[in-house]
C-alpha cells in the first residue's frame, strides 16, 4: 500500500520536491509551452503592426488583416495564462485527497492540452495562409518579417509540445484500472453478503 498511486501521484500529503518537479517531461514541456506562447504573442504585439511610409494608421503584417494578429496574439496569452494555471495545479496535485479530483485534474488536462494542440494546428495554419498572400508592396521595407515568422514557426512547434503534454495527460489515466477507482470509491464491507 506504500507505493500506491492515484493519477500519476503518491499518496496525498507528500512533501513538494523541486527538483524531481522539474525534471518531470510533463513539466518540461509546460515550461516550453509557456515560453512558446511569450514568443508568440510577444513578436506579433511588438512587430506585428506596421505602416507603410505615406501612412499614419497602423495595420497587421498578415496580409493587412487584423483577425490574423488579433488571433496570435490572444491565443498566445491564453496559452500563457493556462500553461502558468497547470504548472500551479501539477505542484498541487500531490496534495489533492480525493480520487474524484484527482480524476478531475487529470482529465481536463487532457481536454485542455488537446484543445490548445488544435487551436495551435488552426493558429499555425491559419497565419501561415495570411503570411502567404501578404503583399510585398504592404510592406517595401520589410518589417516585422522575423518577428511574423517567428510567430509562424512557434505556432508550429507549440502543435506538438500540447500534444505531448495531452499524451502524458493520457497516460495518467491508463495507470488506474476501473477496479481499482471503484474499490477506493466504495470499499466493500465485511458483513454484506455477495450478490
Amino acid at each position: 500500500m506504500e507505493g500506491m498511486q492515484a493519477y500519476g501521484a503518491g499518496k496525498a500529503g507528500g512533501a513538494f520536491d523541486p527538483v524531481t518537479f522539474f525534471q518531470q517531461p510533463q513539466t518540461i514541456l509546460r515550461i516550453v509551452s509557456w515560453l512558446f506562447s511569450i514568443v508568440i504573442f510577444g513578436c506579433i504585439a511588438n512587430e506585428g503592426y506596421i505602416n507603410r511610409p505615406n501612412e499614419v494608421e497602423e495595420y497587421c503584417i498578415f496580409n493587412r488583416n487584423q483577425n490574423a494578429c488579433n488571433y496570435g496574439v490572444f491565443m498566445g496569452s491564453m496559452a500563457f495564462l493556462c500553461c502558468i494555471a497547470f504548472l500551479a495545479l501539477d505542484v498541487y496535485f500531490p496534495q489533492i485527497s480525493s480520487v474524484k479530483d484527482r480524476k478531475k485534474a487529470v482529465l481536463a488536462d487532457v481536454g485542455l492540452s488537446a484543445f490548445w494542440s488544435f487551436m495551435w494546428f488552426v493558429g499555425f495554419c491559419f497565419l501561415a495562409n495570411q503570411w502567404q498572400v501578404t503583399k510585398l508592396e504592404d510592406n517595401p521595407l520589410k518589417e516585422g518579417g522575423d518577428a511574423a515568422r517567428a510567430a509562424i514557426t512557434f505556432s508550429f512547434f507549440s502543435i506538438f509540445t500540447w500534444g505531448a503534454q495531452t499524451l502524458f495527460s493520457m497516460e495518467k489515466l491508463k495507470n488506474v484500472s476501473f477496479e481499482e477507482e471503484y474499490t477506493k470509491l466504495f470499499p466493500p464491507q465485511p458483513n454484506q453478503p455477495l450478490v
